[in-house]
């Protein structure tokens, strides 16, 4: 069953499109991921960081982040943080 739900996330992931939607859906799979590891509420918190962080860091590697519009076009341009 853990590898169902693990599954099912990760096929949520790639249908994301937006760094914001990645980076949550990655916080998701952390999430599930750590609370089927340490089957407490604090490693799905962890998890959730981790996962979180780590699909943000690595959507935003090359400073272009993906953003939607109010008429729901995406557009890639330089990431509002940098």
């Amino acid at each position: 069953m853990r590898a169902l739900v693990i599954a099912v996330l990760a096929a949520a992931t790639l249908t994301a499109c937006t760094t914001a939607e990645k980076t949550a859906s990655g916080a998701g799979i952390g999430a599930a991921v750590g609370g089927a590891v340490s089957g407490t509420a604090g490693g799905a918190v962890v998890g959730a960081l981790i996962g979180g962080f780590g699909t943000y860091l690595a959507e935003t590697g090359d400073g272009q982040c993906q953003y939607r519009n109010s008429r729901g076009q995406i557009y890639t341009t330089r990431c509002h943080f940098l």
